[in-house]
């Protein structure tokens, strides 16, 4: 029925209040606007909000309109894009102000059992670390606990680039050994 009586003259009908006109110009456009809406937004749930926004706002400035070309379309699909993108930023403020977006970082279960471990782990290694000369402490402190690379490392310490990398790899050897040798 849009095609028969023209886009141009339904706008004016639905302008002037006519719900019917509205309603035929509804039924012409909101396959291709959700669609348009869907592939902004991606969620179907999304792009049903989306297409009733673009509608009511359509409805709401269809007074004012003045139709360029012969389909109302084009026009449409601009209140779309601008509708999508209200409700891209208010999902993106909403998921950044809720807890919600804290609890995504959160595991599903703990698991008290590697907890422990993880803790007997960690205590075995500082024990082990404590009987290192205090060169190798601050080698082993730097290295594997702060990430310094081996020359960074050398510099702060004031001592050679081999000697960092050659003492680390005893290091980690022998704590290898000690705690592969205590889990046992």
């Amino acid at each position: 029925m849009a095609e028969q009586q023209g886009d141009a003259s339904l706008v004016a009908l639905a302008a002037g209040g006519s719900e019917h006109a509205f309603r035929t110009l509804y039924r012409a456009y909101v396959r291709p606007v959700y669609w348009v809406a869907h592939g902004l937004v991606g969620t179907p749930a999304d792009a049903e909000d989306v297409t009733q926004e673009t509608f009511l706002a359509a409805w709401r400035k269809l007074p004012t309109l003045d139709l360029v070309g012969s389909s109302l379309l084009p026009w449409l699909v601009t209140i779309c894009r601008f509708q999508a993108a209200n409700r891209v930023r208010r999902l993106q403020r909403d998921r950044e102000h809720t807890t919600d977006a804290a609890e995504e970082h959160l595991p599903d279960t703990v698991d008290v059992e590697q907890q422990l471990i993880d803790r007997d782990l960690a205590e075995r290694i500082l024990a082990a670390v404590a009987q290192l000369t205090p060169l190798d402490q601050q080698i082993f402190r730097l290295c594997a606990a702060e990430g310094y690379a081996y020359q960074a490392a050398a510099e702060q310490l004031g001592v050679g680039h081999g000697v960092v990398r050659n003492r680390l790899s005893r290091i980690r050897t022998r704590l290898r050994t000690e705690v592969t040798t205590e889990s046992t």
